[in-house]
């Protein structure tokens, strides 16, 4: 990756260079680049537009004409570090798009009125708690957990006790989000974010974790898969103060459409992701703790479907992508587009599947119901045991038990219990004796 030159202050103003040989010759190629996207509308680093301009004009030159036209449309957000500097960003067309996708698909109206839709059908809170459990495991993942995705559903689903750190891992990820959903009337404070990192490495036996604790020292960096220093966090002397500084201006309402410096929340959500991850005020557990903010402040701008929609999934399958935005924005004088840049392509992606899973939800409730009707079974079974069984045949899970159909549905232990031994005395389910406790399943013949 190579660095943007640094551009020389009003002593070497643009324009006069420009008229100075043999750029004048080619006035009109320089000032084509006088824009903040490229010709297909994307908002690049150096690195990548350096390869794009034309053959025989000077890179420094056009770099100069990019930033010109940047910095004319820079917002400035909240400065960062030590010495600190000043994150700034461009509203993109991506952006825009984003923001315009969490208005109307993610607010929390919009959930309830998708609920509403549902109606009565229990079966879509097995969906929904499916949704929670992909954030808090794709999470894990991308720090470096080593357990699959059946595997970790399976422990969450059957409430199972954790036999690996890897496993300690999503169960803290797991609970750092229930955490940040159940905080999300609380304003931001520096013991809000030791309590969500106390919360989410607690249960992990390793001494670097240190739950809760800032790093003292300045022996912390983030390195790249071949061990080279990417970023070296601003010192460690001073990390409360700047965390306060951070939670002043996260509180500070951007909301209101009159002022002159209203933020989305969308935005200002993504830029205090960044802020936790630039500080780096863990020794480890920085990432986990930087997307559950954003999570938390998405929440506590009343945007609830996003407690179902995975961003890290997402993440996790483009890592180099996430890294690459964290470090444009650190190499380009804390312009931090390119991150937000990626944030809401990520975001648009997530919000579509999260969406899509909901419109599936409704044909298959409507399949179901025709199949019930025709099968005889309609009158048989109570509300809760038509939602288990429709989340069996749908394959969304394939083992129950009293404990997490009582999770799911929101009824008694009893009331889960019964369930299950109805749908066995109706020969649709079998059951196993799995250590301690019974586990039930679609019997091969109901499958179908």
């Amino acid at each position: 990756m190579k660095n943007p030159p640094k551009l020389r202050g009003r002593s070497d103003p643009v324009f006069d260079r420009l008229g100075q040989s043999p750029n004048k010759e080619r006035l009109s190629d320089y000032l084509a680049l006088l824009k903040p996207l490229d010709d297909q509308g994307r908002y690049l680093p150096f690195d990548a537009l350096r390869y794009r301009w034309a053959p025989g004009l000077d890179s420094n030159l056009c770099w100069a004409l990019v930033k010109k036209a940047r910095a004319a449309q820079y917002s400035s957000l909240l400065p960062l570090g030590e010495p600190s500097r000043w994150l700034q960003f461009v509203l993109t067309p991506q952006a825009q798009k984003a923001i315009s996708a969490v208005d109307r698909q993610t607010t929390t109206a919009v959930l309830e009125y998708m609920t509403g839709q549902i109606g009565e059908r229990a079966h879509f809170s097995y969906l929904l708690n499916d949704l929670i459990e992909d954030e808090a495991i794709s999470s894990s993942q991308l720090e470096g957990a080593a357990t699959t995705t059946r595997v970790a559903k399976d422990m969450l689903k059957r409430h199972r006790l954790p036999r690996t750190p890897d496993e300690r891992m999503v169960i803290g990820n797991f609970k750092m989000m229930n955490f940040a959903w159940e905080r999300r009337y609380e304003p931001l404070s520096v013991e809000l974010i030791m309590a969500m990192h106390r919360v989410g490495v607690g249960g992990i036996d390793d001494p670097q974790y240190s739950p809760g604790v800032f790093r003292s020292r300045d022996d912390v960096v983030v390195q790249d898969g071949e061990g080279n220093t990417v970023h070296t966090p601003p010192p460690a002397a001073g990390i409360g103060l700047r965390l306060q500084a951070l939670a002043e201006w996260i509180n500070h309402s951007h909301n209101n459409l009159h002022q002159a410096d209203y933020l989305h929340p969308l935005i200002k959500g993504i830029a205090l992701h960044f802020a936790l991850g630039y500080e780096h005020p863990f020794r480890d557990g920085n990432g986990r703790v930087a997307r559950a903010l954003f999570y938390w402040f998405m929440f506590k701008n009343d945007f609830s479907a996003f407690r179902y929609i995975a961003i890290s999934v997402l993440l996790r399958n483009a890592p180099v992508k996430y890294g690459r935005s964290y470090l444009d924005t650190e190499a380009d004088d804390l312009d931090l587009t390119y991150f937000i840049d990626f944030q809401c392509s990520v975001v648009l992606r997530a919000v579509g599947s999260f969406t899509e899973a909901y419109r599936k939800s409704l044909v298959d409730a409507e399949c179901f119901d025709r199949w019930l009707r025709e099968s005889g079974f309609l009158d048989q079974l109570t509300e809760n045991q038509r939602a288990v069984f429709q989340v069996a045949k749908s394959g969304m899970a394939k083992e129950f038990t009293a404990v997490n159909v009582k999770a799911n549905l929101g009824c008694s232990y009893n009331t889960a219990s019964a369930t299950l031994n109805g749908l066995v005395e109706l020969k649709l389910f079998e059951k196993r004796k799995m250590g301690q406790e019974w586990v039930f399943f679609l019997r091969p013949a109901t499958a179908t």
